[in-house]
């Protein structure tokens, strides 16, 4: 797997909007986060374009990504925030330039089309990762999610330490993490975008579904073969889930066992990434060493 290079001060990040719409009150602590890190910045010129929910039309959002990829200067690219619209984008974009000269693209949520299609196609390791969006300077669980990112731009170690959980299935994996948010992977299935799982450590997260829809998007990843081949799975925040007036039945914990008990690959639940303020960086790509034990669990990252 392509390793973009590592950020050094003075270095130019790039901020786009390629799905929902975003105003600059909403970025403004993020930007001064990356100042303090010794970056520069450049804005997509369609950054706080309106057109419906999107921050733009799809032209407009695709040619701030297009500009951001083919900018020499850029060095890093990052979503301002999620919400829908990056897969109507996805064929518009130009990665020629990307993958001579590749570089960083972070977020989470609705960029997991990003991150599948660069797996899939280009090879390249990408970042999941807070977005300007979410930063909340003060909160200490936003701001080890910020310095988690600081060191996976600036290529320093990352190591992780996270409680065990009542429903993990306990062992040891080891293989490149891939994955992100479930609905996106699930709506990616059969069109070719889906990365290989096979050999992976899948990391799945998502917020606002209905516990059957839930049961749904495991069974048709298990029903494909998605999870046949996988080493791992690491489950993070499923925030925010609902239910109907007559009960499903069962919990999000007890359906994604359920959808994975034909299998004997460690499950380990509660990684702290996802729709939460303790967003954890993880380097899609990148070689992991997961263990999950009965008192506690761990994630290292291999160095490049």
């Amino acid at each position: 797997m392509n390793t973009p290079p590592y950020l050094k001060p003075g270095d130019h990040v790039g901020i786009i909007a390629p799905a929902r719409k975003i105003k600059m009150a909403e970025i403004e602590a993020f930007l001064a986060l990356l100042e303090k890190w010794g970056l520069r910045y450049k804005l997509g010129k369609n950054l706080f374009a309106e057109e419906n929910q999107y921050s733009g039309s799809d032209s407009q959002r695709a040619d701030d990504f297009n500009d951001m990829l083919q900018d020499t200067d850029v060095r890093a690219i990052f979503a301002a925030r999620g919400g829908y619209g990056s897969i109507r984008i996805l064929r518009q974009l130009d990665f020629s330039g990307f993958e001579k000269d590749p570089k960083w693209i972070g977020g989470f949520s609705d960029i997991t089309v990003f991150h599948s299609y660069l797996s899939s196609f280009l090879n390249t390791e990408s970042l999941h990762c807070m977005m300007p969006f979410n930063y909340k300077p003060g909160d200490e669980e936003s701001e080890e999610s910020a310095e988690s990112l600081r060191k996976a731009l600036f290529g320093e170690k990352l190591e992780y330490s996270f409680p065990s959980f009542s429903a993990n299935r306990i062992g040891n994996a080891s293989g490149e993490i891939a994955g992100g948010n479930l609905s996106i992977l699930y709506s990616l299935n059969g069109t070719g975008f889906l990365p290989d799982l096979r050999t992976k450590i899948l990391f799945i997260e998502d917020i606002d579904e209905y516990l059957y829809h839930i049961d749904r998007m495991m069974l048709n990843l298990s029903l494909s073969g998605s999870l046949t081949n996988i080493r791992g799975l690491v489950v993070g925040g499923f925030t925010d889930l609902k239910d109907n007036a007559v009960p499903f039945g069962k919990d999000y914990p007890e359906i994604i066992r359920e959808a994975c008990e034909k299998y004997d690959f460690p499950i380990s639940f509660l990684f702290p990434a996802g729709h939460q303020n303790r967003n954890l960086t993880l380097i899609f790509g990148r070689q992991v060493q997961l263990s999950i034990e009965e008192d506690h669990c761990r994630m290292i990252f291999s160095e490049k």
